[in-house]
């Protein structure tokens, strides 16, 4: 037991060191709600196991996580933005131009304070205000 213990924490730390930060919000809440599932399951074990599968999943979900994307997407494409037209490679690390490209408020309803939000070769985007980089690519 623990041997499987040592292993989960070292999954852990190890799936929290490789992600960076762009995928820290939902590696947070991910990683919460799994421990606080695992905790109620199967005791301090179950929540250090919980916490790593949790900040897995949290990770694969990116910043809005599953249940948040649709209705993000459907709300910035409904408020009919102009898209930018990158002629590069769109992926979550590019650092838009700081030309042309108009950035909006995300709406508080999605609790996302520290990012903006674009429209880029018909995608809604999250971006870091200060640095321009694209965080999330809301497909």
């Amino acid at each position: 037991m623990g041997k499987l213990l040592i292993y989960a924490a070292s999954l852990a730390v190890g799936t929290i060191a490789l992600t960076g930060p762009t995928f820290s919000q939902g590696l947070v809440r991910g990683a919460e709600d799994g421990a606080a599932r695992g905790d109620s399951v199967a005791g301090p074990l179950g929540a250090v196991v919980g916490g790593a599968i949790g900040a897995a999943v949290g990770t694969a979900n990116g910043i809005l996580g599953i249940d948040r994307r649709d209705r993000f997407r459907i709300y910035a494409l409904g408020e009919r933005r102009p898209s930018f037209s990158y002629r590069g490679q769109l992926r979550v690390g590019t650092v838009l131009p700081a030309d042309g490209v108009v950035y909006y408020d995300v709406p508080p309803e999605f609790a996302l304070p520290n990012y903006n939000y674009t429209v880029v070769n018909d995608h809604p985007v999250l971006v870091e205000p200060g640095t321009r980089r694209v965080v999330e690519i809301i497909d």
